[in-house]
């Protein structure tokens, strides 16, 4: 049995704070409450209170602020010597750099974070850290390396009755059998992390599973009309808690349901606006996605052939050494599906 959802990187004073609150309600709060520590002299509680600030900048696509906020919150938290909370600001650090690319420096401070909450006893912030750990390795597509860390994380929140660590590992799990060609099992586990993302009340990972189950009904079972709209489900939630990665993913989405629909100008609006989303806040795998989408939507539309090639070459170039391992593959896929050249992108 699952109860309600709730934020734990929300700390100090800002415990009242839901886990579906606005990000921009989150992020005012707790500038507040950081200035109002600082004027104190509480070195703990003001670590506490900046862990907010960094994870509202991050969720709202301001990478620099962010980058700032987790670690002022981490020299401060080392000042008061709290160990836990010098974790928690490590976790965030870690989980900024995977999402701007970094994966080098998000193993590493994901590592520490995991580390130091296990030295802390916050086995919160330890599992919240191994999970970063699993995601990482997820999202560069080294599915081996990381597929039994889930299943471990997984069956430690479900035996904790931790519903919205119980959602994303399901997510996870999920995406990777979808990934992999496994709709079904990859459909049922999107289904329940729905349902209780639902009855937990946690809005965020509800938009994240309704934006799975979409973009299975659409390559699946072909019901465009389903999927689109379960993804304007997920994007009003995403809207009311202003979560500006989640909307960028879920026009992207948008854009892969429409593209395999034929529908093939209104795939290439959705994928200019989920790429224009993804550049102002810095994130280059959703940015690769969105420029591999649009550029099979020009070609769909009459683009020169030597255009695509060109472009596509240049998008494998963008991706050589950054460690996405599954992008990559859908360029070469996408090379196939055209019949260019594939020796630029292998």
């Amino acid at each position: 049995m699952y109860g309600k959802a709730f934020a734990p990187e929300y700390q100090g004073a800002l415990t009242t704070l839901s886990v579906n609150s606005s990000l921009t309600d989150v992020l005012a709060e707790g500038i507040e409450k950081l200035r109002e520590a600082e004027r104190s002299g509480h070195p703990a509680e003001a670590a506490r209170c900046g862990l907010a600030v960094a994870e509202a900048h991050r969720r709202l696509g301001n990478v620099r602020e962010a980058d700032q906020a987790w670690k002022a919150s981490y020299r401060t938290a080392r000042e008061a010597g709290d160990t836990g909370a010098m974790a928690w600001a490590l976790w965030s650090g870690g989980t900024l750099a995977r999402q701007r690319g970094a994966f080098p420096l998000a193993w590493r401070l994901l590592g520490l974070a995991a580390e130091l909450g296990e030295r802390a006893g916050d086995i919160v912030c330890r599992g919240y850290s191994l999970a970063g750990l699993a995601e990482t390795g997820r999202i560069q597509g080294d599915y081996e390396a990381v597929g039994r860390l889930h299943e471990q994380l997984l069956a430690e929140a479900r035996r904790r009755g931790e519903a919205r660590h119980t959602v994303w590992a399901l997510e996870g799990i999920a995406q990777m059998h979808r990934n992999t060609g496994d709709y079904d099992r990859a459909y049922e586990l999107f289904e329940e992390a729905a349902e209780i993302a639902d009855r937990a009340e946690d809005r965020r990972g509800h938009a994240w599973a309704l934006r799975g189950l979409a973009d299975i009904l659409s390559v699946r079972d072909k019901d465009t009309e389903k999927a689109l709209e379960l993804l304007s489900r997920a994007e009003a939630g995403c809207r009311a808690m202003s979560l500006s990665s989640a909307l960028a993913y879920n026009h992207k989405m948008r854009g892969n349901v429409l593209y395999r629909a034929g529908r093939h100008e209104e795939a290439r609006q959705m994928y200019e606006l989920a790429l224009t989303e993804f550049r102002a806040m810095s994130e280059p795998r959703g940015e690769a996605l969105a420029r591999l989408g649009l550029a099979k939507s020009l070609a769909r539309l009459g683009r020169d052939r030597d255009e695509t090639a060109a472009e596509l070459a240049r998008l494998a170039g963008s991706l050589e050494g950054s460690g996405l391992k599954h992008v990559h593959r859908l360029v070469v896929r996408a090379q196939e599906e055209f019949e260019l050249d594939t020796e630029a992108v292998r």
